[in-house]
C-alpha cells in the first residue's frame, strides 16, 4: 500500500469516527426542539430552537419547573414544549387563574402576563405522569385543556413520563440563552 493511500485512509477514518460520534451524541444524548407557537413566551420566543438532554431523566424523574419536550398526548407525531407543574401523585387545581399544588399556591415568576381568571380541576396526577402548562397561560394548549373538561381524571390531561424526550437547557436560536 502506498504512502498516499495510507495517508488517505488515516484521514478518512478520522472523519468517519467524528461523524459517528456526532450521530451517536445526537441520537442518544441530545434532543433538538423547535417552538412554533407563543405558548412558552417570554421564556422561549416563537420560532426558536433549543437543545435538551435526553439523559436528564435516566436516573431521576422530572422536577417542578423543568421545561420538557415530549410527544403530544393529543396530536400524533407532534412534539410539545411545556413547563412541569404537577408531579406524580400531586393534585393541581386552578382557582381564579392561580395554580395550587396540593393546596399550596405555586409561585410563578416566569409567567408572561396575569392568567385569565378561571377555575379548573382538581387534577390528580397519576403516578407515571406529570401535569404541564405553558408560561404564556392565556395562549397555551396544555394539560388544563387536553381531554374531557368535565373529567379531570381523563388520561389526556397528563403527559406520561415515558413520552418525555428530554429536559431543555439551552436556547440557541435566535439568541443564546440558558434556560436554567
Amino acid at each position: 500500500m502506498s504512502e498516499k493511500t495510507k495517508k488517505f485512509l488515516k484521514e478518512a477514518s478520522f472523519y468517519v469516527i467524528v461523524i459517528a460520534v456526532a450521530v451517536l451524541v445526537r441520537v442518544v444524548l441530545l434532543v433538538n426542539a423547535y417552538t412554533p407557537t407563543g405558548s412558552m413566551e417570554d421564556t422561549i420566543p416563537v420560532d426558536s430552537r433549543h437543545l435538551g438532554l435526553k439523559c436528564a431523566y435516566w436516573f431521576s424523574g422530572p422536577e417542578r419547573g423543568d421545561i420538557v419536550v415530549f410527544d403530544s398526548p393529543v396530536k400524533e407525531e407532534t412534539e410539545y414544549l411545556k413547563r412541569v407543574i404537577g408531579l406524580p401523585g400531586e393534585t393541581v387545581e386552578i382557582k381564579a387563574g392561580k395554580v395550587y399544588v396540593d393546596g399550596t399556591l405555586l409561585e410563578e415568576d416566569y409567567l408572561k402576563e396575569t392568567p385569565r381568571a378561571e377555575d379548573l380541576g382538581p387534577f390528580h396526577v397519576p403516578e407515571d405522569c406529570v401535569f404541564v402548562m405553558g408560561d404564556n397561560r392565556n395562549n397555551s394548549s396544555d394539560s388544563r385543556y387536553w381531554g374531557d373538561a368535565s373529567d379531570p381524571d381523563d388520561p389526556l390531561h397528563y403527559v406520561r413520563i415515558d413520552t418525555i424526550l428530554g429536559k431543555q437547557y439551552l436556547l440557541y436560536w435566535p439568541n443564546i440563552k440558558w434556560l436554567y
